[in-house]
């Protein structure tokens, strides 16, 4: 053909048996060679040590790097080692932009896993100062920012931030991460899908999943969660990184209302990274649900001493409380506000919390006011939930039942199945007589997982007992009327036809 290349002509004469001959050495030479190469390896294969063949791992500073750049968990250890570095770095070079951003970024996820809200306003300064010492906007230090909100719960900063970011570099994946969170926070799911389908046209990978299995959980699709971040975990390098998907995966099979499967994968989380304090409240909740109480207050104690947070407080107060140790109780809800008030003090937003606690153990009216500024600020799913409840404890009923819908009803919003979500909603039903709701929703929370609070569990069962089951006498009568004619073999005709 055409464009087939001539084959080469015979090399001849004396000239031509040298350049064979050496082809022939050459040939030789090159097969003995290819033959050693292939018994070495076999041989390196075989050997026990083969420290050669194995790259070293890299400095903790640097692990916490890379885990703090990409928005994935990072071990205590070594982001304590980050930030020891980066500190000494800054003494010597305080100009280095981008060491700032590292440190502040840093700070974030060390206020975020011990729940120590005194990182937040040094993440801020860090972060700050990294603006003001570039020439133009940086899409890393833009991101650091969104991160620190998010982390306060300040998700309309949060989103700006993160769209800054955007606008920056619009081709980094790790700001859209960014964005799926302040979207979540502000009930705007559609808009946490979209960022989410961008996030997957520019990164696969272990990260993108775990944030996948985030969004398909509050829009309702469960199973889709649960194979998200199976393959998230089985896909992460550091054991930090696995520990904090298997926690997550540990708190969908307890929403799921499967209790053993979650102590399953709290207790690995917790083998993999013993920091991982949310694997050890996770633990609590199952070993209480199983009837195991004295290991539940145990692990309770534990992760409240590495990481503080009220939420963990809340549950353990209402774990005492359900065993009747009410002196235990209110020690742990003082801790609580004693927690949240340092949260304030560090520019984090505890009010969700608050408002919950407030609702079933202190002043109802308060805890109306509260959710009603933070559904202002930032009118999520959890808080849409909350302010019903509260209103509900307040005996406003009508109202409660209009956000409870919009926590619960997928066109509202509402797509996660949540027990409490639904109890709640059920609990409202039943005051406004509303009989035949309010007994298929509290059904419902049951189902969903029969073990969801050490409290409002019994509730529900008591509430669905009270009702009873369904009348016949509730049942509308229907006037049909009564012919003699009798029963044949015709056809039956559509009365639409």
């Amino acid at each position: 053909m055409e464009n087939q290349e001539a084959a080469p002509s015979p090399v001849r004469g004396p000239l031509g048996r040298r350049v064979r001959d050496r082809l022939v050495r050459d040939r030789r030479v090159l097969i003995a060679s290819v033959a050693g190469c292939v018994v070495l390896g076999g041989v390196l294969t075989l050997l026990p040590w083969g420290r050669t063949a194995t790259a070293p791992a890299p400095a903790p500073g640097a692990q916490a790097h890379a885990a703090v750049a990409a928005g994935v968990p990072a071990a205590l250890p070594d982001l304590a080692v980050l930030i020891g570095e980066r500190e000494r770095r800054l003494r010597a070079h305080p100009e280095d932009a981008r060491s700032w951003t590292v440190l502040g970024t840093a700070y974030v996820e060390r206020g975020r896993r011990t729940a120590d809200p005194a990182y937040y306003p040094r993440a801020e300064t860090a972060l700050r100062r990294s603006l003001k010492l570039r020439r133009k906007r940086d899409a890393e230090t833009l991101g650091g920012l969104a991160a620190l909100a998010n982390a306060r719960r300040d998700f309309r900063a949060a989103r700006a931030w993160a769209e800054a970011a955007r606008q920056a570099r619009p081709g980094r994946w790790t700001t859209y991460p960014l964005l799926i969170d302040a979207d979540t926070g502000l009930g705007d799911h559609e808009a946490a899908q979209d960022a989410l389908d961008r996030l997957m046209k520019l990164r696969s990978g272990p990260a993108v999943l775990a944030r996948a299995a985030g969004v398909y959980r509050d829009r309702g699709r469960r199973e889709d969660a649960a194979a998200a971040l199976s393959d998230a975990a089985a896909g992460a390098r550091a054991p930090a990184e696995r520990a904090g998907y298997l926690e997550r995966a540990g708190q969908l099979a307890w929403e799921r209302g499967e209790p053993e499967d979650a102590l399953r994968y709290f207790r690995e989380a917790v083998r993999l990274d013993p920091d991982q304090r949310a694997a050890q409240a996770g633990q609590g909740r199952v070993l209480a649900a199983l009837g195991r109480t004295k290991e539940a207050l145990s692990a309770y104690r534990v992760a409240l001493d590495g990481q503080p947070c009220p939420q963990y407080a809340l549950e353990l107060g209402e774990l005492y409380e359900s065993l009747g140790l009410g002196r235990q109780a209110l020690a742990q809800y003082e801790l609580l506000r004693a927690r949240v008030r340092d949260a304030a003090a560090g520019g984090a937003d505890e009010e969700l919390v608050l408002g919950w606690f407030e609702a079933d153990h202190g002043d109802a009216r308060a805890a109306v006011g509260r959710l009603r500024a933070e559904w202002a600020r930032q009118p999520g799913t959890a808080v849409a939930d909350a302010l019903g409840w509260a209103l509900y404890r307040a005996g406003e009923y009508q109202e409660a039942l209009r956000f409870a819908a919009l926590a619960t009803d997928k066109e509202k919003g509402g797509g996660v199945r949540s027990a409490p979500y639904v109890f709640h909603r059920g609990m409202i039903e039943r005051e406004l007589e509303r009989y035949g709701p309010a007994r298929r929703h509290l059904q419902e929370a049951l189902r969903i997982n029969p073990y969801f609070s050490p409290v409002h569990a019994g509730a529900a069962r008591a509430a669905l007992a009270e009702l009873g089951e369904p009348s016949l006498t509730d049942v509308p009568v229907m006037d049909v009327p009564v012919t003699d004619a009798p029963v044949t073999d015709a056809p039956v005709t559509d009365a639409r036809e």
